[in-house]
């Protein structure tokens, strides 16, 4: 307990004694952690400085929604100590769990920043614990001044533990309580590409030209009792404001693995979907539920994974993209499988400072199952949005998921759930 409340007061203390840098001062190559960072994907590389000693900067995230969803399904009873692991679980119009983050960036030298997020709450974990984090490399003066200058100008090196650059949909993610950059309040798309891996990324970004390679182990959880080989991926594109109101944005990932004990690339967001508790059975539990309305197709051992992002903003009205094929295997499988995504967003901002917006998206996922059915689920949700300030967002969205050919056996069984999700959400 005192323990608890001297972690509790450092943490305070912290804060307090740092909140004018985080309010008047951003660091160099960093996103915001406000509205500024919508369509930001990777931070902008830039070689002029602002560092003239070490500085933290302490921010958060916070988040509510109130959830009136119901739902539903035709799967054959299947009784195990004489309960029925197909019947749905009572679901009623309520508040979900608040969720809260806590990030403390920091300005460690010229050029060299670190980044920590924890989440405070979540739906997974009941106690506090560390999302990830990583070191930001921009320029080598530590090494010798302006060392390699002409080829940092241009390049970053980032190393941690922490999500991947794989794709660009994890830039329009919910992160536990931080969902300013997601116009919608879905649990992000219905195959979620996410993990906080150890890993090591290199990029090189020149007029509009992106380019990064990066490589990790492919492991949530790390352990030396057991091998892995490594995971590589890399990302190519292109990004150019074209004119004041043109700007148009092509990236394609790719991610493989190529042997792993444990592999948890799509099911590895251990804060939980943002839908609650649908199409889970009577036994299930914050944990046990946390990929609610999620497709993981339970790749554990081989996987090879490929994305392809368009974003196109024109004026108040952008769209953005996902294509996603990937294949792999589990432990007990010889043959490999495959999963197709689709996702399309179209949204129109409005208002002074683009403070109001409205749109829809639509995301299916295709794939076989181990048992060999072949399935898809599709999701359709409309919804928008008003940032009262720049760290200070209230949505609202109707949703609508559909799921066909599952067995019988399975609680997925003509399930559908369908309803409304309201959120607010602050950042700072």
């Amino acid at each position: 307990m005192k323990r608890n409340l001297l972690k509790a007061g450092l943490i305070a203390a912290l804060a307090i004694s740092n909140l004018g840098i985080a309010q008047e001062h951003q660091l160099d190559n960093f996103n915001p952690s406000d509205k500024r960072s919508i369509n930001a994907f990777e931070p902008k590389k830039d070689s002029v400085t602002t560092f003239d000693h070490l500085r933290v900067k302490v921010g958060g995230a916070f988040a509510l929604q109130f959830q009136g969803l119901s739902h539903e399904n035709t799967a054959t009873p299947v009784i195990v100590n004489g309960v029925n692991q197909n019947q749905l679980y009572k679901i009623s119009n309520n508040f979900n769990l608040p969720t809260a983050n806590l990030d403390i960036d920091v300005a460690l030298y010229d050029g060299v920043n670190l980044h920590l997020r924890t989440f405070l709450s979540s739906r997974h974990h009941n106690e506090t614990y560390v999302k990830g984090g990583y070191l930001q490399i921009d320029k080598l003066d530590f090494i010798q001044k302006d060392f390699l200058k002409d080829f940092m100008k241009y390049a970053t090196i980032k190393v941690g533990q922490d999500e991947l650059n794989y794709g660009d949909a994890h830039f329009r993610r919910t992160d536990n309580a931080y969902s300013l950059t997601n116009p919608f309040i879905a649990g992000n798309l219905l195959m979620d590409a996410y993990a906080t891996f150890p890993f090591m990324e290199v990029y090189y970004r020149r007029d509009g030209f992106i380019g990064m390679v990066g490589a990790s182990n492919g492991r949530l959880n790390q352990t030396a009792t057991s091998g892995t080989a490594p995971s590589l991926y890399a990302k190519v594109g292109y990004d150019k404001q074209i004119n004041q109101d043109l700007r148009v944005r092509l990236t394609g990932s790719i991610y493989n693995n190529a042997n792993s004990s444990r592999l948890d690339f799509y099911n590895g967001d251990r804060a939980g979907s943002r839908y609650y508790f649908v199409m889970e059975n009577t036994a299930a539990t914050g944990a046990s539920s946390l990929n609610s309305a999620k497709v993981v197709p339970d790749f554990v051992n081989k996987m090879t994974a490929v994305m392809i992002n368009p974003f196109v903003r024109y004026k108040g009205l952008e769209f953005f993209g996902t294509y996603e094929t990937t294949s792999g295997r589990n432990l007990a499988e010889t043959d490999r499988r495959t999963y197709s995504q689709y996702s399309g967003e179209l949204l129109y901002r409005f208002g002074k400072e683009d403070s109001f917006y409205f749109g829809g998206r639509y995301n299916q996922a295709d794939g076989k199952l181990i048992s060999g059915d072949k399935i898809t689920v599709k999701r359709f949700n409309i919804g928008g949005g008003w940032f009262m300030t720049k760290n200070i967002l209230a949505k609202a969205e109707y949703v609508n998921q559909k799921y066909d050919g599952y067995p019988t056996t399975s609680i997925y069984n003509g399930g559908q759930f369908k309803g409304y999700v309201i959120e607010a959400a602050i950042a700072f």
